[in-house]
């Protein structure tokens, strides 16, 4: 399955819901303009997910941008009440202001509370969004605010809140979980020597880069394979070793069983096994349990297996200085014969920065290219290029 587009999505997606009316189609003012940019801007600081990149930024009346909010990841204020919060702070009164968000504010009382309500009550008068939300628990802030008198437009910038969130758009769609592809491997791409031995190929600091990410997920998920080698814990753990935080649903998938005394099941037993070699299969199975953001892990079947069917929708690698000259490869193949057909990736600003140095490792944090739009005169039989993809995790356990 390979990802739409920006024009597929937003073929998908509505710029402006289809019961507005009554819709002011005012034009944009060059406040408004500036305030959609600050708001892109600031999205792509949150972390991919579950949850999609969004920002906002209240303009006062007299055209000044008073506050810049983000949505920082599950369970903390959404990107409005995030610069809500921030001109609160700062003695601001917003009535008669408005907010750009990069998506439409949200109707529903989740982790935290419904933002079209804490616009309302922060006497804000016109709100200005980029896209529909999808998500149908969400949906519908436009008309709540419409029915409390709120002026509402949208359609914004649309592309590129679109652009921004694109994989997280095509998970809700097909109602999958957002997949996050990590790997761990040597300047070679090994992620494991010879022998089988893979512990330590990444730094305490890309392993903790690790566990935290491990604490922000609903599951993380390895093949059978790699639990009877590597008897992995999956768990979410501090500097000393110790389970620390939220825990992530441990998914084992592929027909043999899990043995009794895996270190997957751990003390508390959250574990899943998918029985099952189809990638697309695990993620329904996932979705269905309530998994809506997973990890993929590992070995290099599983994450070949991943890659191939389009089902990544962001590659973080910890890249070690350390060479191997033979042992077990990241990848075991994608089915790509020729160069034309080569997986493509671009580099990913969001969630730190597209590369970082973690001691002595490098962290590259990339998504899917999106596919180059063929010239309109051209008279090529040339295709759209393909999506890219990378893997797994060795010393992650």
């Amino acid at each position: 399955m390979s990802a739409p587009n920006s024009a597929g999505l937003s073929a998908g997606f509505n710029a402006a819901p289809l019961d507005a009316a009554p819709f002011d189609a005012a034009p944009f003012s060059p406040a408004e303009n500036a305030a959609m940019q600050a708001a892109l801007a600031a999205a792509a600081q949150g972390p991919r997910g579950a949850n999609p990149l969004v920002g906002a930024v209240v303009v006062g009346t007299d055209g000044t941008l008073l506050a810049t909010g983000y949505h920082r990841g599950a369970g903390t204020a959404h990107a409005e009440a995030d610069a809500i919060a921030q001109a609160k702070a700062a003695g601001l009164d917003l009535r008669g202001a408005t907010i750009v968000v990069t998506l439409e504010p949200c109707n529903h009382c989740g982790r935290t509370g419904p933002c079209a309500q804490a616009i309302i009550e922060a006497g804000i008068t016109d709100v200005v969004y980029a896209v529909d939300d999808p998500h149908d628990p969400a949906a519908g802030g436009a008309l709540t605010l419409r029915a409390a008198g709120v002026r509402v437009r949208s359609g914004l910038a649309a592309d590129a809140a679109l652009d921004l969130n694109r994989r997280w758009f095509d998970a809700v769609a097909t109602k999958r979980p957002f997949v996050t592809l990590h790997i761990a491997q040597t300047l070679d791409s090994r992620i494991a020597a010879s022998d089988g031995t893979s512990q330590w190929i990444s730094s305490p600091e890309s392993l903790a880069d690790n566990h935290a990410l491990r604490g922000r997920i609903d599951a993380i998920l390895v093949g059978t394979q790699t639990v009877l080698i590597d008897n992995p814990r999956l768990t979410a753990r501090n500097a000393d070793g110790e389970a620390d935080g939220k825990q992530p649903l441990r998914a084992v998938m592929g027909y043999r069983g899990i043995p009794d005394d895996a270190a997957v099941h751990g003390a508390d037993g959250n574990v899943l096994h998918l029985a099952t070699r189809d990638p697309r299969e695990a993620l329904d199975q996932l979705f269905a349990s309530g998994v809506r953001h997973l990890m993929v892990e590992g070995g290099s079947r599983i994450l070949s297996a991943f890659l191939a069917g389009g089902l990544v929708d962001e590659l973080i690698v910890y890249l070690a200085p350390t060479l191997l000259g033979s042992g077990t490869a990241a990848l075991e193949g994608l089915g790509i014969t020729t160069l034309a057909d080569a997986q493509q990736w671009e580099w990913d600003p969001a969630s730190g920065g597209a590369v970082q140095v973690l001691g002595r490792d490098l962290r590259l944090h990339l998504r899917p290219a999106t596919p180059a739009t063929p010239d309109a005169t051209s008279t090529s039989s040339d295709t759209t290029p393909h999506r890219t993809g990378a893997d797994t995790a060795a010393g992650g356990n």
